[in-house]
């Protein structure tokens, strides 16, 4: 058991994981080591009306966890356009954990998938 989980109590449901939909460094094997001491059950989905782009990561930490001081970037676009990614399932500790990690240039919305599931994103803090 990791210390994020807890042991389920008997007639009480577990709590439902947050989705959070990543086009980037959160699917690496190394940045979820880093961040959540794991890997996490993904999903692989689609965003569709939004388009990629890249930015300058200046921040050391997110530096070191990637590897890259270059990363995606969401930006809204056409209904035609469209970012494949997966759906990431995290608990309420590893969501602040990704908080944590995203740096300025990125600001958490929640949007609906091609699957029809209703999941967080990072996406350009300038078009939010």
């Amino acid at each position: 058991m990791t210390e994020h989980a807890s042991a389920p109590v008997a007639g009480r449901a577990e709590p439902t994981p947050h989705r959070v939909f990543s086009y980037g460094t959160l699917r690496q094997a190394n940045v979820q080591q880093a961040l959540y001491g794991r890997a996490v059950p993904t999903v692989d989905d689609t965003l569709v009306g939004w388009r990629l782009e890249w930015v300058q990561i200046t921040d050391p930490a997110v530096i070191a966890a990637s590897g890259s001081d270059r990363h995606p970037i969401l930006r809204p676009g056409s209904p035609s356009d469209s970012v494949a990614g997966a759906a990431l399932a995290l608990s309420d500790a590893d969501l602040a954990a990704t908080d944590d990690y995203e740096v300025d240039d990125y600001v958490r919305v929640l949007v609906r998938l091609a699957s029809g599931v209703d999941a967080f994103v990072y996406v350009a803090a300038s078009d939010a």
